[in-house]
C-alpha cells in the first residue's frame, strides 16, 4: 500500500487533517509536540468508478464505491511536528525521520493563517510567517538527508573501490533504507552535476546540492495551505502560490472537513468525500452548535473554494505528484467479476510504465509463474506480458492452469 507522511510544524493542523482523511482520532491540542509518535491510519483516493462507464452494479473487496466514486486506500502517516534545527535532533526530530524515511510523498501542511510562531507555538493570525516555516521544513528535509549522505561517504567509497560499484550504485544502495531508488540517485547525480566528481572531493555544498536534488525527486511533496477559513489565510495563499512556483500548493481547512465527516457519519448530512457541498438530511433534528458549524463550512470554506481541501489534496498526491494509475483486474472477463461472482472486485495503484507483470506482481507472485498472456477486457485484444497499463486498464490475465 502506497504512504503518505504528513509533516509540517507544530500546531499547524496536521493531526486535525489526518484525523479528517481517516476519521481516526489522533490526539489533538494547541501545545507544540503533541504528537510524540506517528499516527497510522488509512485513508482513501477518490477516483472515478469504472462502474459508470460499464453501468454494471459492482462488488468492491479492496476498495469502496459509492455512487460511482471508487475510494482507494492509502497508508497515511502523521509525524511528529518539526521546529527548525531538529534534523541535529532537537524537538522530536529524530522520530520524524525515521518514519518520514518510508513515505512515498509527504505532505506539508502549513499554517496559512500565519497562527503559529518560529516555536511552534500559537499566536494571533498574522503573527507568524507561512513561507518562512515552509523553507524552514524544506531546509530541514535537505540537511536529513546531507546528514546520512555525510555519515556514510567512507562506505560509499568503500563499495566503490572494494566491490567495484559505480557511484550512483554505492549511493543508492546507502540510501535505500530512505526508500530511495537508483534512477532517483541518478537524476540527482544529473541535476546537481555531480554525476563526475569523485565522491571523496565532494564539498559540504556538494552534499547538500545533491541532497536538495535526491530529496525532491525521492520524496515529492504538496503543500497544504491549510487553516483558510481564518483572517489573513487568503492573503498569504497568494503570497505561498507565487513563492513556490514550482511546487503544488493546495488551499485546505482541515476543520470543516472533520466537521462534515463526523455530522455525515452521526447521519446528520450526507456527503461524499471531496464534493463541493453535502445535504442535510434531518434540519430539524439539528442542534444549535450542529447548525452554526455546519453554516460557518458553508460559508467561510465550500462557498470559497469549493472543497475543504482534504480529498483533493489525497488525490492530486497520487494521480497527479506520483502519476499512479488504476487497474482493474477480473478472472471472468464476460462478467467482469472473480471466481466468486464479484464484479469489479479490485482496484489497485499502478506506477506508470508498470507492465502486466508488475500487475500480476502484486495481485499474487504465483501469477508470474503461470501467466501466459492477458487480455484488454473491453476490446478483447490479447495483450502481451510487457504491455504497459494505461489508467482504467481492466485486465484478465490468462494461466496455464486455466487454459487447460
Amino acid at each position: 500500500m502506497l504512504r503518505i507522511g504528513i509533516i509540517g510544524k507544530t500546531n499547524t493542523g496536521k493531526t486535525t487533517f489526518f484525523n479528517s482523511a481517516t476519521m481516526l482520532s489522533g490526539e489533538m491540542s494547541s501545545y507544540p509536540f503533541t504528537t510524540k509518535q506517528p499516527n497510522i491510519g488509512t485513508s482513501h483516493v477518490q477516483t472515478v468508478c469504472a462502474c459508470r462507464e460499464l453501468k454494471v452494479r459492482d462488488n468492491p473487496q479492496n476498495s469502496t464505491c459509492i455512487d460511482g466514486w471508487r475510494f482507494i486506500p492509502v497508508e497515511l502517516v502523521d509525524l511528529p511536528g518539526l521546529i527548525k534545527d531538529a534534523w541535529t535532533g532537537r524537538g522530536l526530530g529524530n522520530q520524524f525521520l525515521s518514519v518520514a524515511a518510508q513515505a512515498d510523498a509527504l505532505l506539508h501542511v502549513v499554517d496559512a493563517s500565519g497562527s503559529i510562531n518560529a516555536e511552534g507555538e500559537i499566536t494571533k493570525p498574522g503573527m507568524g510567517n507561512p513561507v518562512i516555516d515552509a523553507y524552514d521544513i524544506e531546509e530541514e528535509l535537505v540537511m536529513w538527508f546531507a546528514k546520512a549522505v555525510e555519515r556514510n561517504k567512507k562506505r560509499v567509497l568503500r563499495q566503490m573501490t572494494r566491490a567495484s560499484l559505480p557511484l550512483d550504485k554505492a549511493l543508492s544502495d546507502v540510501l535505500g533504507g530512505f526508500k530511495v531508488r537508483l534512477e532517483q540517485v541518478q537524476l540527482a547525480l544529473r541535476r546537481s552535476a555531480l554525476e563526475f566528481k569523485d565522491i571523496d572531493k565532494w564539498t559540504w555544498e556538494d552534499i547538500k546540492s545533491f541532497s536538495k536534488e535526491v530529496r525532491e525527486v525521492s520524496k515529492p511533496t504538496i503543500i497544504i495551505a491549510n487553516k483558510m477559513d481564518l483572517p489573513t489565510a487568503e492573503k498569504n495563499f497568494e503570497l505561498m502560490t507565487e513563492t513556490f512556483r514550482g511546487k503544488l500548493v493546495i488551499p485546505c481547512c482541515s476543520e470543516a472537513e472533520l466537521a462534515l465527516r463526523r455530522a455525515e457519519q452521526k447521519g446528520v448530512i450526507k456527503y461524499i468525500p471531496g464534493e463541493e457541498a453535502f445535504r442535510v438530511l434531518e434540519e430539524e433534528e439539528l442542534t444549535k452548535e450542529q447548525a452554526w458549524a455546519l453554516n460557518y463550512v458553508q460559508d467561510r470554506v465550500l462557498s470559497k473554494f469549493m472543497t475543504t481541501g482534504i480529498q483533493y489534496a489525497l488525490n492530486t498526491c497520487i494521480f497527479k505528484l506520483l502519476r499512479m494509475n488504476t487497474i482493474y483486474p477480473v478472472e471472468d472477463a464476460a462478467n467482469l467479476s472473480d471466481k466468486k461472482g464479484n464484479v469489479l472486485p479490485d482496484v489497485f495503484l499502478m506506477p506508470n510504465n508498470d507492465t502486466i507483470r508488475d500487475l500480476a506482481a502484486q495481485i499474487h507472485t504465483q501469477l508470474l509463474d503461470t501467466m501466459i498472456h492477458a487480455v484488454d477486457v473491453r476490446t478483447g485484444l490479447r495483450l502481451p506480458l510487457d504491455y504497459v497499463l494505461k489508467d482504467r486498464d481492466i485486465i484478465n490475465i490468462v494461466t496455464a492452469a486455466r487454459r487447460k
